[in-house]
């Protein structure tokens, strides 16, 4: 297995949020709201209600799932403000101001009350986090008793070899500075062992994560009534 190699905590430079921005990302984004949509089906109500989107980055998983229900209401927030810049463009592009409140804010340390979110998403916060349990446990306080818990990131490969095939494969046709920003979060992102692990220290099911690609994995949880 790699050895687990972190890189910047935050996206700190406008280059860099545009960069990440200008990445392909609409078939992962796709996939991961009609993933949480399934997950939230048999009480569909969480997502009617209040989410919060840990890491939201330059808000397109917000938009996307917004833009398939507009009573949906998001609060998406970000340590870095140079994404928020560029995630306020994306918002403001899809008219859905009303819908999308984004937020300056660290998801080590959420400012809201126990209990207040009827579901917590992110998508590729937790490769950023050196220390990542932390987000587990905040995550889990401000969730609703009976709400959704729907994380995903990436996986660490295993070898050399696997990152350079994920590479070669899902960043064919990016710069070589997108390339190089995708290699590096392979090499932050964790193991499905070490995920588990910190479910469990965060009183979330360990069994909730799994691999559900090549190079993902997903937490799908029901805090306990």
């Amino acid at each position: 297995m790699l050895k687990r190699i972190l890189e910047p905590e935050v996206m700190g430079t406008p280059e860099e949020a545009l960069a990440y921005d200008q990445m392909d990302h609409a078939a992962v984004n796709r996939v991961f709201v009609d993933d949480l949509v399934a997950a939230a089906a048999a009480r569909p109500e969480v997502l009617a209600q209040e989410v919060l989107d840990l890491g939201t980055g330059t808000a397109q998983i917000p938009v996307e799932l917004c833009r398939r229900d507009l009573s949906y209401r998001v609060l998406a927030m970000d340590l870095s403000v140079a994404m928020l810049d560029v995630a306020r463009l994306n918002v403001d592009e899809a008219k859905l101001r009303e819908q999308i409140l984004l937020c300056h804010i660290d998801a080590k340390e959420l400012p809201f009350a126990d209990g207040r979110f009827s579901a917590v998403i992110s998508n590729s916060i937790v490769h950023h986090i050196p220390e990542p349990l932390a987000v587990f446990k905040e995550a889990r306080r401000v969730l609703a008793a009976g709400g959704l818990l729907f994380l995903r990131d990436l996986v660490r490969p295993e070898t050399e070899e696997e990152l350079k095939r994920l590479v070669d494969t899902y960043a064919a046709g990016a710069t070589d500075h997108q390339r190089q920003m995708f290699a590096d979060s392979l090499r932050a992102a964790l193991t499905l062992d070490e995920l588990r692990g910190l479910a469990r220290l965060a009183e979330i099911a360990a069994d909730s994560v799994r691999a559900t690609s090549d190079r993902h994995w997903t937490l799908s949880w029901w805090k306990p009534r």
